[in-house]
């Protein structure tokens, strides 16, 4: 059963909840979570900051976007869950988080999903949806054994180009 690291993003994007992105965007991040959902395991930290930053942003009960569907089934399957440890470090957050030139100005608040993708024993990929800013940082990360999967690549390239970033 393979093992996802999901950005909060796509739990987002799948409940329509970013107002910038394509319809084949929503549908892209929807997919996934329903594939995820029938066979596949989410990798978390063990001290629920990730699924912390999901019931922040995401209220299972408020709605029934796709997003709040995956999150309520989370929450009833933690046996499809791979929790990880994470130690943190003072410069980077984690010390699982690449220590790397290319990746200091790495967001602070997403360096727990590179963190337990570093640390996971398991071959993971992360997955993001609506960050463009990720798009720059995608060789360093690669180098690190780092793999993300880009669910809405044609948006994030809009979005790069509106901000002025090539």
């Amino acid at each position: 059963m393979r093992a996802w690291v999901i950005d909060t993003n796509v739990l987002l994007v799948a409940s329509r909840r970013h107002e910038d992105v394509s319809p084949a965007c929503v549908t892209a991040c929807v997919q996934c979570l329903e594939k995820i959902m029938r066979e596949g395991r989410v990798v978390l930290d063990d001290a629920y900051r990730i699924l912390g930053e999901y019931q922040h942003k995401t209220n299972p009960n408020r709605s029934k976007g796709a997003g709040q569907v995956f999150l309520k089934w989370l929450l009833r399957n933690r046996n499809r869950c791979l929790f990880i440890a994470l130690r943190e470090h003072p410069e980077r957050g984690f010390r699982s988080f690449p220590e790397d030139p290319e990746l200091a100005q790495f967001d602070p608040a997403d360096r727990k999903f590179i963190a337990v993708a570093a640390a996971c024993p398991e071959p993971t990929e992360i997955l993001q949806a609506a960050d463009s800013k990720w798009l720059g940082w995608v060789s360093a990360l690669k180098r690190h054994g780092i793999a993300v999967r880009f669910l809405c690549e044609d948006d994030l390239q809009r979005f790069r180009e509106r901000k002025g970033m090539t």
